[in-house]
């Protein structure tokens, strides 16, 4: 008596199985990323059966909630999904979804989330861990790092595949034919080639750029700020010291950049031989650049390194 029934109970779990399955390939074959409201969520992602595993990005895309970060991550995980569904790596293992707040707030509300863009791995087996939650304010929302989580929690491997752009050839291009055409008109007089002040002042704005970490935003693509869409409280300095927005690094470099005109006026009031008035206001704008935006750098660097005990002016 009892044999029949298992049976029964075993295929209703795998017909279940199929048609889940189904439909969620066939969404993913029209579109590779699949827009998931709270009844989708709730059906395909939390109610068993399910032996595949949901990458969900959690966002808030729409003009009204001003998220310019969901709308750059969400250009990321396009490239991503749509380059793991036109590749070998394209299997019913791992789907790519995304619940938008305007959508699915009952989703939101269901799993006590308060800010976006957020990823999620909901893995076939089990509930998400701390480790299936990506850390987008460390590594960024580049496909290809979002790729390698992906690839760490469930072992699919997808190589992302970008739409060519050619903005950056042109502009090298454009930039290249300035300063041969700058070169040529000048061919007779090219003494400038010459001036220490040119390349002081080249190599002093390749110092600030690299200093402000500009290679680390390159590298890692982080947002350039970060808004709490229940608050809407803008972040433009990153709390932690293992990451960084876009928008921290290019105040990094304002406030270098201060502290270094100071230290040029001092040193200006030092050895040139101007009237002494003008020295004075020299030394005295040097020294208010030196101590006013050294004292706000230290504050950041407190701000991100919890536990500095030293601080200068501002606490």
């Amino acid at each position: 008596i009892f044999k029949p029934k298992l049976t029964h109970v075993t295929a209703l779990y795998y017909t279940l199985l199929s048609e889940k399955v189904g439909q969620m390939m066939d969404w993913a074959s029209k579109r590779a990323v699949i827009r998931m409201n709270g009844e989708k969520f709730r059906r395909f992602v939390r109610a068993p059966p399910r032996n595949y595993s949901v990458i969900i990005m959690f966002t808030a895309l729409q003009p009204q909630r001003q998220c310019a970060v969901c709308r750059q991550a969400d250009e990321e995980y396009q490239i991503l999904a749509n380059s793991w569904r036109y590749s070998s790596a394209f299997t019913n293992k791992v789907f790519f979804a995304l619940v938008d707040f305007d959508e699915g707030a009952d989703v939101f509300q269901m799993l006590s989330m308060n800010s976006a863009p957020t990823f999620i791995n909901f893995p076939s087996k089990g509930k998400p861990k701390r480790a299936d939650t990506y850390e987008l304010q460390v590594r960024g929302f580049a496909a290809e790092q979002i790729a390698r989580w992906v690839a760490d929690r469930t072992d699919v491997h997808i190589r992302v595949i970008r739409p060519p752009n050619y903005a950056g050839p042109l502009m090298l291009g454009l930039l290249l034919a300035l300063i041969g055409s700058l070169a040529y008109l000048r061919r007779n007089n090219l003494e400038f080639l010459y001036n220490k002040n040119v390349w002081a002042f080249s190599a002093l704005c390749f110092v600030l750029i690299m200093t402000s970490g500009q290679m680390w935003n390159h590298i890692r693509g982080p947002p350039y700020a970060h808004k709490n869409p229940s608050t809407g409280q803008v972040s433009y300095i990153h709390g932690s010291s293992q990451a960084q927005f876009v928008a921290e690094t290019h105040i990094v470099l304002l406030f270098n950049a201060a502290v270094t005109l100071g230290l040029v006026l001092l040193h200006e009031a030092a050895t040139s031989n101007v009237d002494i008035g003008k020295r004075k206001i020299m030394c005295i704008a040097g020294i208010g650049l030196v101590v006013l935006f050294f004292s706000w750098l230290l504050s950041i660097f407190r701000a991100k390194y919890h536990g500095y005990p030293y601080s200068f002016l501002i606490s």
